[in-house]
């Protein structure tokens, strides 16, 4: 195994690579393995690669538990969203355009923050930048950083198996918001537990966040977003309860679940054909860049999560003006040459008349 890094001040290609024929359960698959341990030192962490050797466990599965709670306040949100809806027509034009602002910000927030910072270490950001997608993050409400990133890395580590959160072989509803909706099988819990989040524990943004969680998601999520048009531009105290805070909320959401749903289930896969995850454009649109996840799982290192850089893909945008401003560095990419190596060794064709 060799790896070759070509480093400028703010990016850092992964080169070389070989490969062998792996075996997950009854499915052999053929893999480009790059030297993972340099690649791990490099960003301080591998617990997103794919763990070969993990085997679901035999015999029946465990009953399925219901989160009554999460079902009761999830009905209610989605409710409240399509009220919201009928609303529009009656908001002013300001009201509209901020609840787009805090939509975008709030996903960047999952986007450039949790997923592409903390869970992957594919670039680094400064104090400053970290604590403004700290902010945009609990504005997105999906837990806070420490629970998404472990598990995420989860869901990288185990994808399609009992140890994955949202594991799609499970249906379309169950990775989408279903696994929202149960309790955790014992081995999400079980291999979340064993992860090595130490990196995570180590950011006191972070670990601020996490500590105060409760009353910044009630003042950022909801009260923030209610309260700027109802002040600025006396917008109805309803309209911008329901357009701004609880529709923006229910549909950022939504666009991230898509990613766990409809970007394993639908589309095309031209890096490896043997994993689930599909690239899927309309996905990419609506969670600003996340849908090309065909490549994203197969090189979950790359900061941009696709080969194509600014297409269908505003965090990658986002992130080199970062890089730009001198608040980001050190942004991971693979390259060329290892991206059509693993196209024709493992791809499913697709990318020839891509």
């Amino acid at each position: 195994l060799s790896k070759e890094f070509s480093s400028t001040s703010s990016t850092t290609s992964v080169g070389t690579v070989t490969s062998r024929v792996t075996r997950n359960g009854d499915a052999v698959m053929e893999k480009d393995l790059l030297n993972h341990e340099d690649l791990a030192r490099d960003r301080g962490m591998m617990d997103d690669i794919f763990d070969e050797t993990y085997r679901e466990k035999e015999g029946p599965k465990p009953p399925m538990r219901y989160v009554w709670r999460n079902i009761i306040l999830m009905s209610l949100l989605h409710l409240g969203a399509l009220f919201g809806l009928t609303l529009i027509p009656s908001a002013k034009i300001q009201t509209l355009a901020w609840g787009v602002l805090c939509f975008l910000l709030s996903a960047l927030g999952i986007t450039a923050g949790s997923h592409r910072l903390w869970s992957h270490r594919s670039y680094k950001a400064t104090l400053p930048l970290r604590i403004f997608l700290t902010i945009a993050n609990t504005v997105a409400f999906q837990n806070d950083i420490y629970e998404w990133v472990r598990d995420h890395r989860v869901h990288h580590k185990f994808s399609e198996t009992d140890a994955d959160p949202h594991n799609a072989m499970r249906g379309f509803f169950f990775s989408h918001i279903g696994w929202l909706l149960v309790r955790k099988h014992p081995d999400v819990i079980e291999k979340g537990q064993k992860l090595d989040l130490s990196d995570i524990k180590a950011d006191k943004v972070v670990m601020f966040q996490r500590r105060y969680y409760k009353p910044l998601v009630v003042l950022l999520c909801f009260m923030v977003p209610t309260l700027v048009p109802w002040y600025f531009w006396d917008e109805s105290i309803v309209i911008s309860f329901f357009i701004p805070a609880i529709l923006r909320y229910t549909l950022a959401l939504n666009a991230t679940w898509l990613v766990n749903s409809a970007a394993h289930m639908f589309g095309n896969r031209p890096y490896d054909q043997y994993i689930n995850p599909r690239e899927n454009p309309l996905v990419s649109l609506g969670a600003l860049g996340e849908g090309f996840h065909n490549y994203h799982h197969t090189f979950p290192y790359d900061y941009s999560t696709s080969e194509f850089g600014w297409h269908f893909n505003l965090t990658t945008a986002f992130i080199d003006l970062m890089c730009l401003l001198g608040l980001a560095s050190d942004r991971k990419r693979v390259s060329k040459e290892v991206i059509l190596a693993r196209k024709m060794r493992t791809g499913d064709g697709s990318h020839k008349s891509g």
